[in-house]
């Protein structure tokens, strides 16, 4: 065995003895490379992979862990800034209950475990304010889990129940968030956290619960029931209804006047009350026969003394007295008529939705060179019909003329100018370094095949002369006769012995033909 390691240690450097000085230089680079890749592969496989143990942590918390699992000899690693502990991925579940049994994490952040804290002479005030760091811990802890918080720290104020008062002063939160770095919360997470804490505390409206962020930006408007932001739903649904507008006014422009020559602005005012009409109204078709009628009618003929047509004066019990009267011919006639018409009800309960358009108002500025061949009042017309104007509403549009300042496009034409060349400066550069570093290429390939060349005419030089020289050494033997066996065998053995030292000056030619050319030349030149 050793031997055979020894051999093949000794072919090996025989090996690379014969190696050219660049094979000799490729052959150390690549195995130095092999070595370190095995290394690497060798060290990857045998690093364990971690995963998370605990996270978010305090501070508090993170030390006594650190502190157990190098106590226990537990390898570790630290990320998400100190807050997450991460130990190898078989010893999670195991590391777990171990800490577990220590008492690890200890710390809490609130919540309602603060109640279970409470001994049994707690006072009215402590169990008042502890039930209070309880209600903020759970609604913060809910907050947290929103997407793009990173931390939350809700205050509540709730005022003592007043028993014999009619009006109770109303409770009343803040919130401040800490959003996650480069996160910004949108309008509907703001609502979300609102409404989640409105609902969560008893008496709670809405409009009294404020969220405001770590950089002192207010994220709701006081008093607004809704709880959205300052660019609320209603600012939103106007600023969309200014740029739809503007855009198709602006497209139209680009269209006549070509891009950037003109520009123009719309504002509107919508009308976002919310309006409940309801109307009664009773109607007769007279065309329907009544649901019931009656007629009644009186007449009477006779003298005026017999009391049908009193006359006189009225004496003091109120009655008429008939004595007083006149005297003469009397007549009386009455006609009564109750007529009941079915009656039809109209009932209308009409709600009008919120985002009418209360007024509009439109600008249009264009460029005095580009508006030459326009009638700038076809523009007006256009606006007006556009824009749908109604001067009763109390719109308003305007359109301008004047000169436009050029210098910043002008100025930004030049850049773009300065950087197509700088850009077409570099890739003239790079094309001309590609030819460079191709011809220098293909200049060491033609170096290379040319070297090849020459060391292949040596090597077949070498090897001609060498089966030249032995066939004329075969051609120089005489003939004779069948000799004796010993002579037989003798001769066999030098054949043997001739064919082995061929072979082994074939070998070398192969290996080292520009020694054997150079060593040839020497003999050719100096034959002694």
């Amino acid at each position: 065995m050793r031997d055979k390691i020894t051999s093949t240690l000794a072919r090996a450097r025989d090996t690379f003895s014969t190696f050219t000085t660049g094979q000799k230089a490729v052959a150390i680079v690549g195995t130095a490379a092999l070595l370190i890749a095995a290394v690497m592969v060798f060290r990857w496989a045998s690093t364990p992979s971690y995963a998370p143990l605990y996270s978010d942590l305090s501070g508090a918390d993170a030390s006594a862990v650190i502190e157990e699992l190098e106590a226990q000899g537990i390898p570790y690693e630290i990320a998400g800034g100190g807050g997450t502990v991460m130990v190898p991925r078989s010893e999670v579940y195991e590391t777990r209950i171990a800490l577990s049994g220590q008492g690890l994490p200890a710390s809490s952040d609130g919540g309602y475990s603060i109640l279970d804290e409470q001994g049994l002479s707690t006072s009215e005030f402590k169990e008042t304010t502890d039930f209070k760091r309880a209600m903020e811990g759970e609604l913060a802890t809910a907050i947290e889990t929103i997407e793009g918080v990173e931390t939350a720290v809700v205050t509540l104020a709730i005022p003592e129940k007043e028993v014999f008062a009619d009006e109770q002063e109303p409770a009343k939160a803040s919130v401040l968030i800490d959003a996650a770095h480069g996160t910004t919360l949108g309008d509907e997470q703001v609502q979300a956290i609102v409404h989640h804490v409105s609902y969560g505390v008893d008496g709670l409206d809405a409009k009294n619960v404020t969220v405001s962020d770590t950089t002192g930006a207010v994220l709701t408007q006081p008093g607004d029931e809704s709880g959205s932001g300052i660019s609320g739903e209603r600012s939103e649904q106007v600023q969309e209804f200014q740029d739809a507008m503007q855009a198709d006014i602006q497209a139209v422009l680009d269209r006549v006047l070509g891009p950037g020559n003109s520009t123009s602005t719309v504002t509107a005012d919508l009308d976002f009350d919310k309006a409940v009409i309801e109307s009664r109204e009773y109607t007769v078709n007279e065309d329907v026969p009544p649901l019931s009628e009656s007629n009644s009618s009186e007449t009477y003929n006779g003298p005026a003394g017999s009391g049908a047509n009193p006359g006189g004066t009225v004496g003091p019990d109120g009655q008429m007295d008939p004595g007083a009267g006149t005297t003469g011919e009397g007549a009386y006639e009455n006609t009564t008529e109750t007529r009941d018409n079915p009656v039809n009800e109209t009932v209308e309960h009409r709600e009008t939705a919120p985002g009418s358009v209360n007024s509009i108002h439109a600008g249009v500025v264009l460029d005095e060179t580009a508006a030459a061949a326009i009638d700038p009042d076809q523009v007006e017309d256009w606006l007006r019909a556009a824009v749908g104007f109604d001067r009763e509403r109390g719109d308003t549009y305007d359109v301008t003329v004047m000169p436009f300042d050029r210098s910043a496009e002008e100025a930004a034409a030049a850049e773009i100018a300065a950087a197509k060349a700088e850009d077409a400066a570099a890739a003239e550069k790079r094309m001309w370094r590609n030819v460079a570093i191709g011809a220098g290429i293909a200049l060491m390939v033609l170096l290379a095949w040319f070297q090849s060349r020459r060391r292949a005419r040596a090597r077949q030089e070498a090897t001609t002369y060498i089966v030249e020289q032995l066939r004329a050494d075969q051609a120089a033997r005489t003939p004779i006769e069948a000799p004796a066996p010993a002579v037989a065998a003798l001769e066999a053995v030098e054949e043997a012995e001739d064919d082995k030292v061929r072979d082994d000056l074939l070998a070398l030619v192969e290996k080292q033909p520009e020694d054997v050319a150079a060593l040839l030349r020497g003999w050719l030149v100096d034959p002694k």
